[in-house]
């Protein structure tokens, strides 16, 4: 296994853990290679939007929240090499621009063209007046270095003036601006990040256009399945973010927290079993159900481990036992309510 073995992270302490598991180290800019070329083909889609790529998004993606700006750049070219071909991203992460070179270094050195990857960004809270969405695009688009998003997503459902800190719920009106960036073919796709069910039947009996995809919280501690079926019932995809759940080092430890999922026993005896380390467990998992997941990584080995979860065959018995580790623990980990002063998440699990 690349990520340490139980023993070694019972010494290390909570920031060791995540920095062990998400990779911490810079990787130096690859020279031209085919190698990822040849693995394009190896990356199931799922069956939404319009892309270059056929079917849809490829189901495994590579996440950008909260890679450092001073080695993102690398990391994506990195990604791209590896074998990926969907890239998250979003104006709040802040490093776009870091990006957009990682993009443009990796379809140069690999002749690949722009049709060959997906790319996702996401409209931010203070731009969600109809009046700013078009400069939203704008910059997205300009911060890229591309000419198009495959898919864009509203971040969350709440809104405030840029020089304001009042936060409200406020969708409706910036989802109809997205609409109209939408026909204008600068986006292919359109949808929804962090909504609740209310919130997604509001979208969807109130406008012409119905989301795409949904991105939000998913990994065994929250395995939201109901949502997920509910969605895929109504012909909307789903995408997984943190998929390796409180290994992100953002989420404040608190005492109620359950192990690192990635040091979870159960984890720990499906990846023995299966012959794949905890990480792709934990990604097979979530392909297995019909959703996309977005793993991020800024280590080059971890990169690529986390691409060899496509080759990483669990067993219905497997399966089910990653389905039962949120009867042992269930709990979401990225829940700003307090923050916007705003209840989210309203009817979905741990809310």
């Amino acid at each position: 296994m690349l990520y340490p073995s139980l023993c070694q992270f019972l010494f290390l302490s909570a920031p060791a853990i995540a920095a062990a598991a998400l990779g911490s180290h810079q990787i130096p800019l690859q020279q031209p290679s085919t190698e990822g070329s040849s693995q394009l083909s190896k990356i199931p889609s799922l069956g939404f939007g319009t892309s270059g790529l056929g079917s849809g998004t490829p189901a495994l993606g590579f996440g950008t929240w909260n890679l450092d700006k001073t080695n993102v750049s690398e990391a994506v070219s990195a990604s791209l090499h590896a074998g990926y071909r969907h890239l998250d991203c979003a104006t709040a992460y802040g490093n776009q621009k870091e990006v957009g070179k990682g993009i443009a270094h990796g379809l140069k050195s690999l002749n690949l063209k722009r049709s060959d990857i997906w790319v996702t960004s996401k409209l931010w809270n203070d731009h969600h007046d109809p009046s700013l969405v078009e400069e939203a695009i704008s910059q997205t688009l300009h911060d890229l270095g591309i000419a198009y998003l495959d898919l864009w997503l509203m971040h969350w459902p709440v809104g405030n003036a840029p020089d304001t800190g009042n936060t409200q719920l406020d969708y409706l009106p910036a989802w109809h601006a997205m609409e109209k960036v939408h026909k204008s073919g600068r986006v292919r796709n359109i949808g929804l990040s962090n909504f609740s069910p209310a919130q997604l039947k509001d979208i969807i009996d109130h406008s012409d256009t119905k989301p795409s995809v949904h991105q939000f919280e998913v990994h065994p501690y929250l395995p939201q399945s109901k949502w997920i079926k509910y969605q895929q019932e109504l012909g909307i995809s789903v995408t997984a973010y943190s998929p390796f759940a409180n290994t992100n080092p953002t989420y404040t430890p608190s005492k109620d927290d359950p192990p690192f999922l990635l040091t979870n026993l159960d984890m720990l005896a499906v990846a023995a079993k299966s012959g794949c380390t905890t990480a792709q467990v934990a990604l097979a998992w979530g392909m297995s159900r019909g959703y996309s997941v977005i793993p991020k990584a800024s280590h080059i080995n971890h990169i690529k481990e986390n691409f060899g979860a496509l080759e990483c065959h669990l067993e219905k018995e497997d399966l089910k036992r990653v389905d039962d580790i949120s009867k042992k623990h269930l709990k979401r980990f990225n829940n700003p309510s307090k923050g916007y002063g705003i209840k989210l998440f309203d009817g979905l699990e741990d809310a």
